[in-house]
Parts: structure tokens; sequence; C-alpha cells
């Protein structure tokens, strides 16, 4: 019987791990660092949660037997690599449970700025039936409209796909390319970076945070964008330099934003963002419903029991597939 680790998480709901726990696991539910967890992990063979920054080497020194960190999540910036790689230990996300999600949640801030949904909402409440500068607010639809995704993995083409059913364009760019005919079945086409962000009525950010796309989002690059465009962030917040993106929101270099990721989370209370008038926030819940708490975990399983089998895991990181 393999022995497995389910890190508790106010995101994770345990009714659904106890539900769908294979008899082949035995598991130990426990917060990260408590001492139910520490005396679990010299036996455990998987551990199932999220990224944590305190597992450096002396952790798996900790954990002799561990073989799978497996993930809940799909972005994996706070795992230490290198040290999951000396101590010969896989690390996986979720197998895109969260990519419906997410793709989802894009789609509704494109929407919510486009549309101003925030000030709809709040002159209705207030008793403005339609504000007191009607006359001088642009709404405006997505179909026909230009999309730029910037990161066409699993979540990106959904969010692809999505788009396209409103009607619109959609361009990419990544660093891994398509065929040409596999961009073809899924309607869209690639487009060179600075190309892609000068030609984008909306631009959508599906990366990992790595070295080379941390504040990518540059003021340079912000200023490439067309001044009616708006930039949608749902996958990690310094992809964008949120100083520089402040900036461009208060003088007009981008018309809005819809961000469910920041800089530092929970943001600070003064961070510049709230007081904008042309941005839709909210609070790093793209990923987690209801509906893929089942997906995360039926996959989570399904990992841990391949690797306690003896079978090669499915979703290794792309940095220790070697």
């Amino acid at each position: 019987m393999g022995k497995i680790i389910i890190a508790d998480n106010p995101l994770n709901e345990i009714s659904v791990a106890k539900e769908l726990l294979p008899p082949a696991l035995d598991a130990v539910i426990a917060k990260h660092g408590s001492p139910e967890f520490n005396a679990a992990l010299p036996e455990a063979d998987c551990l199932v949660g999220f990224g944590d920054g305190s597992m450096d080497d002396a952790f798996y020194k900790r954990a002799p037997k561990l073989k799978l960190v497996q993930l809940l999540s799909a972005g994996y910036d706070r795992i230490d690599i290198e040290a999951a790689r000396r101590a010969g230990v896989a690390v996986c996300n979720n197998g895109g449970a969260n990519s419906t999600a997410v793709s989802e949640h894009a789609i509704l801030l494109m929407l919510a700025v486009c549309r101003r949904i925030i000030w709809q909402h709040d002159n209705v409440a207030g008793g403005r039936w339609r504000g007191n500068n009607a006359s001088e607010v642009k709404l405006f639809e997505l179909h026909g409209r230009t999309l730029g995704i910037i990161g066409l993995g699993t979540i990106g083409r959904k969010t692809a796909k999505l788009a396209r059913a409103f009607g619109m364009h959609v361009q990419y760019y990544d660093v891994a390319r398509l065929s040409e005919e596999h961009a073809d079945q899924i309607g869209v086409r690639f487009a060179l970076l600075e190309e892609l962000l000068h030609t984008s009525d909306i631009v959508s950010l599906h990366v990992p945070l790595l070295a080379d796309t941390r504040h990518m989002m540059n003021a340079e690059r912000l200023k490439m964008m067309k001044p009616t465009a708006y930039l949608i962030n749902t996958c990690r917040g310094p992809v964008v330099d949120e100083k520089a993106l402040i900036e461009a929101l208060s003088n007009g270099t981008i018309a809005g934003a819809g961000l469910d990721v920041f800089d530092q989370e929970p943001p600070p209370p003064n961070n510049g963002l709230f007081t904008l008038p042309n941005v839709v926030l909210t609070a790093h819940f793209a990923g987690p419903t209801w509906d893929n708490q089942y997906t995360r975990f039926r996959n989570a399983f399904d990992n841990c029991q391949r690797v306690v089998r003896g079978d090669k895991p499915l979703w290794v990181i792309p940095e220790l597939r070697d």
C-alpha cells in the first residue's frame, strides 16, 4: 500500500479527497509543517498539495522514500526545482484540472472590463440608473476583436476556443510553436510578441512564472499595446511589472485591465490598483471551483498510484522531464 500525505489547505475540499481516495493509498491529511505532517514524512511515497517554499534539500532528506510531489495547481513557481532534482523526486502539476475554470475566468474578465461591469453595478446600487456620465462611457463587444494570447498551453488553448465561440480573431505567441495544421485546427495564428502587442485588442497572459517571464510585461511592452487595448492576467502576478501597469492604466497607455493575480498576495491596502476605475480585480480565484476539486484530486490520486506501482508519472514539469 502506498503512503501519501495530503497537505491540508483552505483551497482544498478535504471531503472530496476522502471520497475519491483509492483503497490502495494510505493517506495522512495534515497541514504542511504540522507535527502530523512531519511525523508522516519519513514513510511517505507521495506528497499531494500546493508548492511550498520550505521544500529545500533538508526537507527532502527528511523524506527519503518520497518519489512524487503531486501539485494540485498548474503553477509551480514556489517549488525549489533544483532541490527536487537533487533528491530525484518528480514534481507534477495538476494535469490541466483547472484549465476550464481559468479559461472561463479569463473570458469573464474580458467581458467585465469591456462592458464595465463594476461601473454598471455601482451605478445601479447607488441609485444612478446609467451613471452621471453615460454619454462619455464606451462599452465594447468581444465579437470581431483580436485576442492575443501569450502562452498557448492547455489553459491558453481553452481560452482560444472560448474566444473563437465569441467570434474573436485569435493570435498567439509561444516559444513552442504549433504546426500550421494544428494552428488551423484550433483557429489561431502565430504572431511575434511585439506584433501581437501592437495588433491585439485584448492581451491575455497564460505563461508560467520563470526567470524569463518575470516582468515580461514591463513599461516598454505595455507601451507597445494599443491605447484602446485591455490586459488580462490569470497566470502569475509577477509576470507583469505592477508599478508600470498602474502607470499605464493611469495615463491612458492602455484602456484597462482584468487581474486575478498580483505581485504581492494578498496585495497591501495601499495598492495603487484599488483606486483605478478601469480595472476589475479578483483574488487569485480563477482556478479553484467546486467542479475541479474532483478533477484535481482524481488526477492527483491516479498519478500517486502510478508512481507507487512503479510506473512513470504523468504531467512532470518541463524542467524535470529529462
